[in-house]
């Protein structure tokens, strides 16, 4: 599919300026309008969600995903493990049906996948079928991490270098987040301690409620997608997701996550899962732990942790 002709797009290099823009979809759903038209779509576009570009879904069968021109690393990323993972999973994946730029805004065009997202149904399920799917959703991790990495590695930066970056920046995003004050004031050492460097295996940095779909009745993981925040590193940065959205403050439902991943889990990488969900590349400890009553009184970092995910 050839490239669409040059459309109206704004030269929008902040970032800040770029989270205003998405945050108001009568500002933008015009020129993504204009974009599904030149690639022939149905008409019919509906803004979905949050995150860090604008998507879309055309019709009933297309979803489309602009990137603003300073994330064109996580377009490039998205659309390399796309086709990597494409059949490789006992799940979906978004097939890739095109990509391409539009006055330096890079876009990709997937088929929509079938079910709904686990987050609008989770509050409904009991417990039996919330730790049937923290199973699946471990084995799925665990899949995906068996994916050779292969030339994806050129498509993200070295693990040493994101962690510099995010250690360095950490304290300032906790205090802009609003962690609370005792533990803020811990943060700097404590990220400073280890974390994995090994193996370096694919990271979706995505396995949350979000971005999963399940069947009506909750019983079934079937579909997985969003990978531009994705990235290549230890398997332990993409346990975050599911341990604070889905599993914070219930030790069954943490077991039930590592029965299906296929691992232990002790003290030690207790410690090390709540230093990487401090260095996330989006942590944001109020939104990811609002479903863990009492998190934000524990006195310490070890003792967040400790409250977190019992063992």
């Amino acid at each position: 599919m050839d490239t669409p002709a040059p459309l109206p797009w704004p030269d929008l290099r902040d970032p800040r300026a770029f989270d205003e823009l998405h945050d108001n979809p009568v500002r933008w759903l015009t020129w993504v309008q204009g974009l599904a038209r030149q690639l022939g779509l149905p008409e019919g576009v509906l803004p979905l969600g949050e995150g860090t570009a604008l998507v879309v879904q055309v019709g009933a069968d297309w979803i489309l995903k602009v990137f603003p021109p300073f994330l064109r690393d996580h377009w490039a990323f998205e659309r390399g493990l796309l086709i990597r993972l494409q059949g490789q999973l006992t799940v979906p994946t978004p097939r890739l049906e095109a990509s391409g730029d539009v006055q330096g805004w890079p876009w990709l065009l997937m088929n929509r996948l079938e079910g709904q997202t686990l987050t609008a149904l989770w509050p409904r399920l009991d417990e039996a079928r919330r730790h049937g799917l923290l199973r699946q959703i471990g084995e799925l991790a665990r899949q995906v991490h068996g994916v050779p990495v292969g030339d994806q590695q050129t498509l993200a930066p070295l693990w040493a270098d994101f962690l510099a970056r995010q250690r360095t920046g950490c304290w300032a995003r906790q205090q802009r987040t609003g962690l609370p004050p005792q533990l803020l004031a811990q943060v700097e050492a404590f990220v400073a301690g280890p974390v994995p460097l090994d193996p370096k295996v694919l990271l979706t940095g995505e396995f949350t409620p979000m971005n999963l779909m399940v069947d009506p009745q909750g019983e079934r993981v079937i579909g997985l997608f969003d990978f531009g925040d994705g990235l290549i590193g230890p398997c332990a940065y993409d346990w975050g997701g599911p341990l604070a959205f889905l599993a914070a403050g219930h030790g069954e439902r943490v077991a039930a996550f590592f029965a299906g991943y296929g691992v232990a889990f002790d003290e030690a990488a207790r410690t090390v899962q709540l230093r990487l969900l401090l260095l996330h590349r989006y942590s944001h400890l109020p939104i990811q732990l609002a479903g863990c009553p009492g998190w934000a009184d524990t006195p310490t970092l070890p003792a967040l942790a400790r409250h977190l995910w019992p063992i």
